[in-house]
């Protein structure tokens, strides 16, 4: 396990539901909590929320893990989860060859320590060598930024659809999508 002294995550894959503790969702509850809170566009789109919301959303999320179809990567330092996300994938013949990503967060206290590229590259390698996927998919939300982030990362916008998210009254904003490939 690496210190926050380094800045250094310990990268967790899981691909079933029953490698997911219960003290495990909590932290992964209390991450998305805190995410979205804090302005995230982690899934939720009026904060504040609590475990009310969350809780369900991530027992969705592991109850839908399996190899062939969807993986939680995960990001730790010293013991504790510090970030982590969704790669899923359709196993219909049409679109097997690719995949999407969900969910890419990180605690506030670890921003810019480089834990949301590891657990981005980490997905990409999870994608491509244990999924056999060619290409990764995401959707993101415009006017915060993300696109620059990713765009880092080697992904590519190929549209938008404008307005497609309303956070609120007169609070509309567009869902950037965006390309990984190849992997």
């Amino acid at each position: 396990m690496t210190s926050l002294a380094t800045g250094l995550p310990t990268l967790r894959r899981f691909s079933s539901p029953d490698d997911v503790t219960p003290a495990m969702r909590q932290a992964l509850t209390d991450c998305w909590i805190e995410v979205t809170n804090a302005g995230g566009a982690a899934g939720f789109h009026r904060p504040p929320i609590d475990a009310r919301q969350a809780a369900p959303a991530v027992d969705r999320l592991v109850s839908r893990l399996s190899p062939v179809a969807s993986r939680l990567v995960t990001a730790w330092l010293d013991e504790e989860l510090v970030g982590w996300l969704n790669v899923r994938c359709d196993p219909s013949e049409l679109v097997a060859h690719w995949g999407t990503l969900h969910h890419v967060q990180t605690r506030t206290t670890v921003r810019g320590l480089g834990i949301g590229s590891a657990l981005m590259r980490e997905a990409r390698r999870v994608a491509r060598d244990d999924m056999g996927l060619e290409q990764l998919h995401l959707t993101a939300r415009g006017g915060s930024g993300l696109e620059d982030f990713y765009g880092r990362l080697g992904w590519h916008e190929v549209g938008r659809w404008p307005a497609a998210f309303r956070l609120g009254p007169g609070n509309d904003q567009d869902q950037i999508l965006m390309i990984l490939s190849p992997l």
